[in-house]
Protein backbone atom coordinates (compact mmCIF):
# COMPACT_ATOMS: atom_id res chain seq x y z
CA UNK A 1 0.00 0.00 0.00
CA UNK A 2 0.94 3.65 -0.36
CA UNK A 3 -0.86 6.98 -0.46
CA UNK A 4 -1.59 8.81 -3.73
CA UNK A 5 1.20 7.04 -5.71
CA UNK A 6 1.91 3.34 -6.38
CA UNK A 7 3.88 1.14 -8.76
CA UNK A 8 0.76 1.03 -10.96
CA UNK A 9 0.59 4.82 -11.34
CA UNK A 10 1.03 5.95 -14.94
CA UNK A 11 2.93 9.23 -14.94
CA UNK A 12 3.23 11.96 -17.54
CA UNK A 13 5.54 14.97 -17.31
CA UNK A 14 4.34 18.42 -18.36
CA UNK A 15 7.47 20.29 -19.40
CA UNK A 16 9.44 17.06 -19.94
CA UNK A 17 11.42 18.42 -22.89
CA UNK A 18 12.86 21.37 -20.94
CA UNK A 19 16.26 21.05 -19.21
CA UNK A 20 14.80 20.53 -15.70
CA UNK A 21 12.08 18.21 -16.98
CA UNK A 22 14.60 16.09 -18.89
CA UNK A 23 16.92 15.82 -15.88
CA UNK A 24 14.24 14.73 -13.45
CA UNK A 25 12.38 12.48 -15.88
CA UNK A 26 15.61 10.51 -16.23
CA UNK A 27 15.97 10.31 -12.44
CA UNK A 28 12.33 9.28 -11.96
CA UNK A 29 12.70 6.53 -14.57
CA UNK A 30 15.78 5.34 -12.69
CA UNK A 31 13.66 5.02 -9.55
CA UNK A 32 11.22 2.72 -11.35
CA UNK A 33 8.51 5.29 -12.06
CA UNK A 34 6.21 4.23 -14.88
CA UNK A 35 6.53 7.34 -17.06
CA UNK A 36 4.30 6.93 -20.08
CA UNK A 37 4.63 10.30 -21.78
CA UNK A 38 5.54 13.96 -21.82
CA UNK A 39 3.47 16.97 -22.82
CA UNK A 40 4.64 19.77 -25.11
CA UNK A 41 2.27 21.07 -27.81
CA UNK A 42 5.22 22.20 -29.96
CA UNK A 43 6.85 18.76 -29.94
CA UNK A 44 3.78 16.52 -30.16
CA UNK A 45 4.40 13.34 -32.09
CA UNK A 46 8.10 13.14 -31.23
CA UNK A 47 9.74 11.05 -28.52
CA UNK A 48 12.70 11.36 -26.16
CA UNK A 49 15.23 8.60 -25.57
CA UNK A 50 16.20 8.19 -21.91
CA UNK A 51 19.01 5.63 -21.94
CA UNK A 52 17.08 3.29 -24.19
CA UNK A 53 13.61 4.09 -22.86
CA UNK A 54 11.59 5.93 -25.51
CA UNK A 55 9.05 8.30 -23.97
CA UNK A 56 6.48 9.76 -26.41
CA UNK A 57 5.55 13.45 -26.37
CA UNK A 58 1.87 14.43 -26.65
CA UNK A 59 0.21 17.70 -27.52
CA UNK A 60 -1.98 17.90 -24.44
CA UNK A 61 -2.69 16.24 -21.10
CA UNK A 62 -6.02 15.02 -22.45
CA UNK A 63 -4.34 13.33 -25.43
CA UNK A 64 -1.69 11.76 -23.18
CA UNK A 65 -4.39 10.35 -20.92
CA UNK A 66 -6.40 8.99 -23.86
CA UNK A 67 -3.35 7.31 -25.42
CA UNK A 68 -1.66 5.99 -22.27
CA UNK A 69 -4.18 5.85 -19.43
CA UNK A 70 -2.04 8.27 -17.41
CA UNK A 71 -3.34 9.13 -13.95
CA UNK A 72 -0.52 11.34 -12.59
CA UNK A 73 1.11 14.45 -14.05
CA UNK A 74 4.32 16.02 -12.74
CA UNK A 75 4.73 19.65 -13.78
CA UNK A 76 8.11 21.21 -14.54
CA UNK A 77 6.65 24.30 -16.19
CA UNK A 78 8.10 27.83 -15.76
CA UNK A 79 6.14 30.06 -13.34
CA UNK A 80 4.64 32.26 -16.05
CA UNK A 81 3.02 29.27 -17.76
CA UNK A 82 2.32 27.10 -14.73
CA UNK A 83 -1.26 28.27 -14.13
CA UNK A 84 -2.29 27.38 -17.68
CA UNK A 85 -0.58 23.98 -17.36
CA UNK A 86 -2.36 23.16 -14.09
CA UNK A 87 -5.72 24.30 -15.50
CA UNK A 88 -5.11 22.02 -18.49
CA UNK A 89 -4.49 19.09 -16.14
CA UNK A 90 -7.66 19.92 -14.18
CA UNK A 91 -9.72 20.19 -17.39
CA UNK A 92 -8.43 16.75 -18.43
CA UNK A 93 -9.50 15.45 -14.98
CA UNK A 94 -6.19 13.74 -14.29
CA UNK A 95 -6.48 12.36 -10.73
CA UNK A 96 -3.16 13.75 -9.45
CA UNK A 97 -1.14 16.83 -10.50
CA UNK A 98 2.22 17.35 -8.79
CA UNK A 99 3.32 20.97 -9.23
CA UNK A 100 7.07 21.22 -8.64
CA UNK A 101 7.49 24.78 -9.95
CA UNK A 102 8.80 27.40 -7.53
CA UNK A 103 7.94 31.08 -7.82
CA UNK A 104 4.35 30.81 -9.07
CA UNK A 105 2.46 34.03 -8.28
CA UNK A 106 0.14 33.50 -5.30
CA UNK A 107 -2.89 34.77 -7.25
CA UNK A 108 -2.15 32.15 -9.93
CA UNK A 109 -1.99 29.38 -7.31
CA UNK A 110 -5.20 30.66 -5.72
CA UNK A 111 -6.86 30.71 -9.15
CA UNK A 112 -6.05 27.12 -10.08
CA UNK A 113 -6.81 25.91 -6.54
CA UNK A 114 -10.27 27.52 -6.78
CA UNK A 115 -10.72 26.19 -10.32
CA UNK A 116 -10.03 22.63 -9.14
CA UNK A 117 -12.71 23.07 -6.48
CA UNK A 118 -15.21 24.51 -8.95
CA UNK A 119 -14.65 21.47 -11.19
CA UNK A 120 -15.46 19.10 -8.32
CA UNK A 121 -11.94 18.44 -7.02
CA UNK A 122 -11.45 15.58 -9.46
CA UNK A 123 -7.75 16.48 -9.61
CA UNK A 124 -5.70 16.34 -6.42
CA UNK A 125 -3.02 19.03 -6.53
CA UNK A 126 0.24 18.58 -4.63
CA UNK A 127 2.30 21.78 -4.35
CA UNK A 128 3.22 24.14 -5.84
CA UNK A 129 6.84 24.80 -4.84
CA UNK A 130 7.25 21.26 -3.55
CA UNK A 131 9.55 18.25 -4.02
CA UNK A 132 6.63 15.98 -4.91
CA UNK A 133 6.04 12.56 -3.44
CA UNK A 134 7.69 9.16 -3.38
CA UNK A 135 6.64 5.64 -2.52
CA UNK A 136 10.07 4.01 -2.10
CA UNK A 137 10.60 0.96 -4.25
CA UNK A 138 7.48 1.71 -6.28
CA UNK A 139 7.28 5.18 -7.81
CA UNK A 140 8.70 8.68 -7.55
CA UNK A 141 6.82 11.75 -8.83
CA UNK A 142 9.01 14.80 -8.35
CA UNK A 143 12.54 15.61 -7.24
CA UNK A 144 12.97 13.62 -4.01
CA UNK A 145 16.21 11.60 -4.26
CA UNK A 146 15.16 7.98 -4.74
CA UNK A 147 18.21 6.41 -3.14
CA UNK A 148 18.17 7.89 0.36
CA UNK A 149 15.73 5.48 1.95
CA UNK A 150 13.98 2.15 1.52
CA UNK A 151 10.37 0.93 1.74
CA UNK A 152 9.10 0.81 5.30
CA UNK A 153 6.22 1.74 7.60
CA UNK A 154 6.68 5.45 8.29
CA UNK A 155 4.50 8.03 6.55
CA UNK A 156 6.01 11.50 6.10
CA UNK A 157 4.29 14.78 5.26
CA UNK A 158 6.40 17.91 5.09
CA UNK A 159 6.27 21.58 4.11
CA UNK A 160 10.03 21.67 3.53
CA UNK A 161 11.87 19.92 0.70
CA UNK A 162 15.31 19.68 2.28
CA UNK A 163 13.91 18.61 5.66
CA UNK A 164 11.98 15.89 3.83
CA UNK A 165 15.27 14.52 2.52
CA UNK A 166 17.00 14.80 5.89
CA UNK A 167 14.21 12.98 7.75
CA UNK A 168 14.13 10.20 5.15
CA UNK A 169 17.89 9.78 5.44
CA UNK A 170 17.88 9.80 9.25
CA UNK A 171 15.26 7.02 9.30
CA UNK A 172 16.52 5.17 6.22
CA UNK A 173 17.06 1.93 8.14
CA UNK A 174 13.35 1.80 9.07
CA UNK A 175 12.01 3.10 5.76
CA UNK A 176 8.89 4.83 4.51
CA UNK A 177 5.50 3.82 3.12
CA UNK A 178 5.22 7.19 1.34
CA UNK A 179 6.69 10.65 1.74
CA UNK A 180 4.76 13.71 0.56
CA UNK A 181 6.27 17.18 0.22
CA UNK A 182 3.29 19.54 0.23
CA UNK A 183 5.23 22.78 -0.29
CA UNK A 184 5.51 25.93 1.79
CA UNK A 185 3.63 28.50 -0.31
CA UNK A 186 0.65 30.37 1.21
CA UNK A 187 -1.77 28.56 -1.14
CA UNK A 188 -1.21 24.85 -1.69
CA UNK A 189 -3.39 22.00 -2.88
CA UNK A 190 -2.87 19.02 -0.58
CA UNK A 191 -2.49 19.94 3.11
CA UNK A 192 -1.04 18.29 6.20
CA UNK A 193 -4.59 17.22 7.07
CA UNK A 194 -5.17 15.55 3.68
CA UNK A 195 -1.97 13.52 4.08
CA UNK A 196 -2.70 12.67 7.73
CA UNK A 197 -6.13 11.37 6.71
CA UNK A 198 -4.58 9.18 3.99
CA UNK A 199 -1.85 7.82 6.27
CA UNK A 200 -4.40 7.05 8.99
CA UNK A 201 -6.33 4.95 6.44
CA UNK A 202 -3.21 3.21 5.04
CA UNK A 203 -2.73 -0.22 6.68
CA UNK A 204 0.99 -0.21 5.85
CA UNK A 205 1.75 3.01 7.72
CA UNK A 206 2.47 2.50 11.43
CA UNK A 207 3.73 5.95 12.38
CA UNK A 208 3.44 9.44 10.85
CA UNK A 209 6.11 12.13 10.84
CA UNK A 210 4.82 15.65 10.21
CA UNK A 211 7.18 18.55 9.41
CA UNK A 212 5.90 22.12 9.56
CA UNK A 213 7.28 25.65 9.58
CA UNK A 214 6.64 28.87 11.43
CA UNK A 215 3.92 31.10 10.03
CA UNK A 216 0.25 30.56 9.36
CA UNK A 217 -1.94 28.14 11.30
CA UNK A 218 -1.72 24.95 9.21
CA UNK A 219 0.05 23.00 11.97
CA UNK A 220 -2.46 24.13 14.61
CA UNK A 221 -5.31 22.96 12.39
CA UNK A 222 -3.49 19.69 11.80
CA UNK A 223 -3.16 19.29 15.58
CA UNK A 224 -6.94 19.64 15.97
CA UNK A 225 -7.44 17.02 13.25
CA UNK A 226 -4.97 14.61 14.87
CA UNK A 227 -6.69 14.96 18.22
CA UNK A 228 -10.07 14.12 16.72
CA UNK A 229 -9.24 11.61 14.00
CA UNK A 230 -5.77 10.04 14.12
CA UNK A 231 -5.13 6.89 16.14
CA UNK A 232 -1.57 6.21 14.94
CA UNK A 233 1.42 7.76 16.70
CA UNK A 234 2.50 11.09 15.21
CA UNK A 235 5.90 12.73 15.64
CA UNK A 236 6.38 16.36 14.65
CA UNK A 237 9.00 18.97 13.90
CA UNK A 238 8.47 22.70 13.34
CA UNK A 239 11.24 24.56 11.50
CA UNK A 240 12.03 28.01 12.85
CA UNK A 241 12.48 27.67 16.63
CA UNK A 242 15.39 30.14 16.54
CA UNK A 243 13.79 32.66 14.17
CA UNK A 244 13.27 36.14 15.67
CA UNK A 245 9.70 37.38 15.95
CA UNK A 246 8.42 38.78 12.67
CA UNK A 247 11.06 36.92 10.66
CA UNK A 248 10.05 35.82 7.18
CA UNK A 249 11.47 32.43 6.23
CA UNK A 250 12.47 31.42 2.71
CA UNK A 251 8.94 30.27 1.98
CA UNK A 252 6.45 33.05 1.41
CA UNK A 253 3.98 31.35 3.73
CA UNK A 254 6.24 31.43 6.77
CA UNK A 255 5.46 34.76 8.42
CA UNK A 256 5.12 35.08 12.19
CA UNK A 257 2.66 37.49 13.78
CA UNK A 258 2.66 37.70 17.57
CA UNK A 259 2.41 34.28 19.19
CA UNK A 260 0.25 32.92 16.39
CA UNK A 261 2.38 30.93 13.99
CA UNK A 262 5.48 30.71 16.15
CA UNK A 263 7.33 27.44 16.52
CA UNK A 264 6.54 27.37 20.23
CA UNK A 265 2.80 27.90 19.65
CA UNK A 266 2.75 25.14 17.07
CA UNK A 267 4.75 22.82 19.33
CA UNK A 268 2.29 23.37 22.18
CA UNK A 269 -0.73 22.78 19.92
CA UNK A 270 0.76 19.54 18.59
CA UNK A 271 1.79 18.28 22.04
CA UNK A 272 -1.72 18.99 23.33
CA UNK A 273 -2.93 16.62 20.60
CA UNK A 274 -0.55 13.88 21.81
CA UNK A 275 2.14 14.51 19.19
CA UNK A 276 5.76 14.19 20.30
CA UNK A 277 7.67 17.19 18.92
CA UNK A 278 11.43 17.34 18.45
CA UNK A 279 13.44 20.56 18.71
CA UNK A 280 15.71 19.45 15.83
CA UNK A 281 15.23 17.09 12.88
CA UNK A 282 17.61 14.58 14.50
CA UNK A 283 15.69 14.64 17.79
CA UNK A 284 12.47 14.15 15.84
CA UNK A 285 13.95 11.12 14.08
CA UNK A 286 15.07 9.74 17.47
CA UNK A 287 11.53 10.10 18.86
CA UNK A 288 10.12 8.22 15.85
CA UNK A 289 12.73 5.51 16.25
CA UNK A 290 11.91 5.07 19.96
CA UNK A 291 8.23 4.55 19.19
CA UNK A 292 8.79 2.06 16.38
CA UNK A 293 11.87 0.22 17.59
CA UNK A 294 11.95 0.92 21.32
Amino acid sequence: MAIFLTKDSKVIVQGMTGATGMKHTKLMLGDGTNIVGGVNPRKAGTSVDFDGTEVPVFGSVKEAMEKTGADVSVLFVPPAFAKAAVVEAIDAEIPLAVVITEGIAVHDSAAFWAYAGAKGNKTRIIGPNCPGLITPGQSNAGIIPGDITKPGRIGLVSKSGTLTYQMMYELRDIGFSSAVGIGGDPVIGTTHIDALKAFEADPDTDLIVMIGEIGGDAEERAADFIKANVTKPVVGYVAGFTAPEGKTMGHAGAIVSGSSGTAQAKKEALEAAGVKVGKTPSETARLAREILVG
